[in-house]
């Protein structure tokens, strides 16, 4: 779609390829569910309001939200390839996750990473890639390949790898091991995901300092919030083994709950077909009490914005029309 035609559609003055009518919308600008009928042209959120339409669907007062965002998740751990991966969380309600392909870069290298690049091309599932910041973990393990600080630099080109995956050698950092400085200085702007469980007080500082914004190693509610006070953004895992939502829910507060989101890091196939996914994750933390539009901003607005994705997350006009349509939103 040209820009042109976007702005004459959006205007009203073409007809749209799609319009829903009397949706109630859940917004995660305004955090408010309102009454809207909303326009969609060649994959795009066009506008709100009334519109002339090739294909008009009466919601009948369902509610409409974002698709849903898996902040941090390997695929690997799925035991599939990303298509199949795909099959499985697109019908809960994920339309796209952020990745680290850092399980098979220890076994392939710059060929692994790629081959997830290629296997998740052009899937109706959104697959951001993180480049791997440390393969193998430390230099005190052994792999079957490695990832040094010019392979990184490779990565770049590709225009879906957003940023610098969990930096796991949080040690390594600390001590200046120069491959690592020189990971986190490529990256420049760009996002860089922690791992540091445990870390505090003056090493957590240098660690952020650094340049690393997210943690989704935490376990303890005060661990959570000395990293939520120094400007973490927190990812609040649920996965398979590890499950952390119920312990720090507490941490989420109408103030903050914009530095939070939510991941599953590891989700095995039997857990995605008996829980879900992102989905199962919202549900959970609805349960538990969580105000329902903040648990839909932790699993949508929030992540694409931290991940500086500008088109997702959101149904707004020019957003990419990721949505779901409810009949209940707990």
């Amino acid at each position: 779609m040209t820009l042109e035609t976007l702005i004459a559609v959006a205007r009203g003055e073409e007809p749209a390829d799609l319009v829903l009518r009397n949706a109630r919308l859940l917004n995660v600008f305004s955090g408010e569910i309102h009454p809207a009928d909303i326009a969609i042209h060649d994959g795009r959120v066009v506008g709100l309001g009334e519109y002339q339409a090739r294909q008009v669907v009466d919601l009948e007062q369902r509610f409409v939200v974002p698709g849903l965002i898996d902040a941090h998740v390997h695929l690997e751990d799925s035991m599939v390839q990303p298509s199949e991966f795909a099959r499985a969380v697109l019908p809960h309600g994920t339309t796209a996750v952020v990745c680290d392909p850092h399980e098979i870069a220890n076994v392939l290298g710059l060929d692994g990473v790629r081959y997830m690049l290629d296997a998740s091309e052009g899937l109706p599932l959104s697959v951001y890639v993180m480049a791997p910041s440390c393969v193998p973990a430390t230099h005190m393990e052994s792999a079957g390949a490695g990832l040094a600080a010019d392979d990184i630099e490779k990565l770049w080109a590709y225009e879906r790898v957003l940023g610098l995956a969990e930096m796991m050698n949080y040690p390594g950092v600390l001590s200046w091991v120069p491959d690592l400085l020189d990971k986190i200085r490529s990256a420049g702007d760009r996002p860089i995901d922690g791992h540091a469980p445990g870390l505090s007080g003056l090493d957590l500082n240098a660690y952020i300092a650094a340049g690393v914004r997210s943690d989704h190693e935490c376990t303890h509610l005060d661990e959570a919030r000395e990293k939520l006070r120094r400007g973490m953004h927190i990812l609040i895992r649920e996965g398979t083994t590890e499950r952390n939502l119920h312990a720090l829910l507490p941490l989420v507060t109408p103030q903050n709950a914009r530095q939070c989101h939510f991941c599953s890091d590891d989700r095995h196939p039997d857990t995605l077909l008996r829980e879900g996914h992102i989905d199962g994750i919202v549900r959970q933390a609805i349960g538990w009490g969580l105000d329902p539009m903040l648990a839909y901003q932790m699993a949508t607005i929030n992540t694409a914005e931290y991940f500086q994705l500008r088109h997702v997350g959101a149904v707004a006009p020019g957003y990419q029309a990721d949505l779901l349509v409810l009949d209940d939103l707990e």
